[in-house]
């Protein structure tokens, strides 16, 4: 007989479970969120088997060598002497390797190992920019602000304006008769230009100009250089006017990146093709030079009416680094592929939440049915104590804990585990207390049987509705609150690959979005499908099937 029910063992659920089962497996979303779940679980579990940066296995000089599984010095294939773990990515590199059969995990990275940035230099880009230069004009005016001389004023003169045959004449389109009717002046121009007109020693001095709306002149200022006294004071005052650019006003910079060896840049091919002939052929010249290896000298170039410094440069190879060719999700800023580390983060996570949430389960299911089946003054001093035990500071225990044995996941899941089992004992004492006035119950009592016996084999397969319901949620809220203390820092230690670190990485460099992306994106995934699973189970244990709103 035991033999047959260890065959069929589907005889062994009541119709009850089976009709649950069945259930859950027509609820479409939970059943494929399961199964995505349990595969991410499975290929997290044999993380090194995908993910790893040493050989699964090789065959070497006629030795077969497993470096995934054991550790082999350098000096087994270099002869160096040297009694460190073997860098076997290097060893391919340098053509160690050249003769051996090699089998490789599907990535070849694993968390820990930190990039070279000559594995970056195929991937670097060549990076053009056309940076605008500010004009500069020079002025004379009396002190009506009447304009005696101008020089450059062509250059500040908005677009559609005309050159002016002689840019020297004071009543051109491009050199007003007047400054005020360019620009707004300060209420008190005329106070801080006062002693310079009454010719008294000055020092250098500085009026910024804002320019009349819808006119298109840009913002300026006006620059009056240090003056020695002079008697009888000055008719007119000289000054150089600087173009100004604010974060308001468009600075005109062209940029663009160019992959090795392509033509034409990734992003703003129509301004790039615009260009005059002589300045792309110009461009591709400096960008061979620096390809080369070359520095290539900042040169100013005209387009138009404006002044333009070309600045070509090589990318350099810092970290964080963006998402390239086997490196598809990037490097963090300790140079560590990112793909790797939220592999790796994943099933510590996964672990951290499964074993968390059977400690809390098997603690609380304990205490729980414990004060329900015994009652009395059990369950008054056990409701009291759980209490006290719940208003402890979590946070503060986690800091304390951590300060004085050092943080490690044995001392987070034990931490957790003595706080995360409280909500869970509500639960299962409010069951035990129903279930154990039930006529079976009663019945098992009058037949002798021992009060650990009826609540192991009478209570509590009753009462596990809470606990399979609750699961998927807790192990969800798990793994949330692992990534919410590593992003806190008070977490796993480094280097240990956590989602909530590579978070907290992003927080710095803000101009890494792959930082956030991914890591939030595999979070996400995680969670939502825990949910769904969640949403699934509490369904199909319902016995209402059908609810409907009068």
């Amino acid at each position: 007989n035991y033999a047959l029910r260890i065959t069929h063992y589907e005889l062994m659920f009541s119709p009850i479970t089976k009709k649950r089962l069945l259930r859950f497996r027509h609820l479409r979303r939970a059943w494929w969120s399961f199964c995505l779940f349990v595969v991410l679980y499975v290929l997290t579990l044999g993380a090194e088997l995908f993910c790893n940066s040493r050989p699964l296995a090789m065959r070497f000089q006629g030795r077969w060598y497993f470096p995934a599984f054991r550790f082999y010095p350098d000096d087994a294939f270099t002869g160096s002497g040297l009694q460190t773990r073997a860098d076997y990515l290097n060893l391919e590199r340098q053509g160690t390797l050249a003769d051996a059969w090699v089998l490789w995990a599907p990535v070849r990275n694993d968390p820990y190992r930190i990039v070279e940035p000559e594995e970056l230099a195929p991937e670097l880009r060549e990076q053009v920019r056309l940076n605008l230069q500010p004009r500069v004009a020079g002025v004379t005016f009396a002190p009506d602000g009447a304009i005696q001389q101008a020089t450059g004023f062509d250059l500040l003169a908005p677009e559609s304006s005309e050159t002016p045959e002689n840019p020297e004449t004071p009543e051109s389109p491009e050199n007003p008769a007047n400054l005020r009717d360019c620009w707004v002046l300060p209420e008190d121009f005329d106070a801080q230009l006062a002693s310079r007109w009454a010719g008294e020693a000055t020092e250098s001095l500085s009026i910024h100009l804002r320019p009349k709306p819808k006119s298109g002149w840009p913002a300026v200022e006006l620059r009056f250089a240090g003056a020695s006294a002079r008697r009888g004071g000055r008719k007119t005052l000289r000054a150089r006017i600087f173009e100004e650019f604010t974060e308001q006003t468009h600075t005109g910079d062209l940029r663009w990146e160019f992959a090795r060896e392509a033509e034409l840049p990734r992003r703003g091919v129509k301004e790039f093709e615009e260009l005059p002939p002589e300045l792309r052929e110009k461009i591709i010249s400096a960008r061979a030079m620096v390809r080369g290896g070359e520095a290539f000298p900042v040169e100013e170039v005209q387009l138009g009416r404006r002044t333009y410094r070309l600045v070509v440069e090589m990318e350099a190879a810092r970290y964080p680094f963006r998402p390239v060719k086997g490196h598809w999700m990037g490097i963090d800023d300790a140079g560590r592929d990112v793909f790797a580390r939220i592999f790796y983060g994943l099933r510590i996570a996964l672990n951290f939440g499964m074993i968390l949430v059977l400690c809390s389960l098997a603690g609380g299911t304990f205490v729980g049915m414990l004060q329900g089946y015994l009652g009395g003054k059990v369950d008054i001093f056990g409701q009291r104590f759980i209490e006290i035990w719940s208003a402890l500071p979590f946070l503060y225990v986690m800091i304390l804990m951590g300060s004085i044995y050092g943080a490690g996941f044995l001392l987070l899941l034990v931490c957790y585990a003595l706080f995360n089992w409280i909500g869970i004992s509500y639960y299962m004492r409010a069951e035990t207390l129903r279930l154990r006035h039930l006529p079976y119950v009663e019945a098992a009592k009058c037949l002798g049987l021992s009060g650990w016996r009826i609540t192991l084999r009478h209570i509590l397969p009753n009462a596990l509705v809470p606990l399979i319901t609750f699961f998927p949620f807790s192990l969800v809220g798990a793994i949330g609150s692992l990534a919410a203390l590593d992003y806190l820092g008070f977490g796993l230690p480094t280097p240990t690959p956590s989602l909530g670190e590579l978070l907290s990485q992003a927080q710095t460099q803000r101009e890494a979005w792959w930082l956030v992306l991914y890591p939030s994106l595999a979070l996400f995934t995680v969670m939502l499908l825990g949910v769904f699973i969640g949403e699934g189970v509490r369904n199909s244990f319902d016995p209402r099937r059908q609810q409907r709103l009068q």
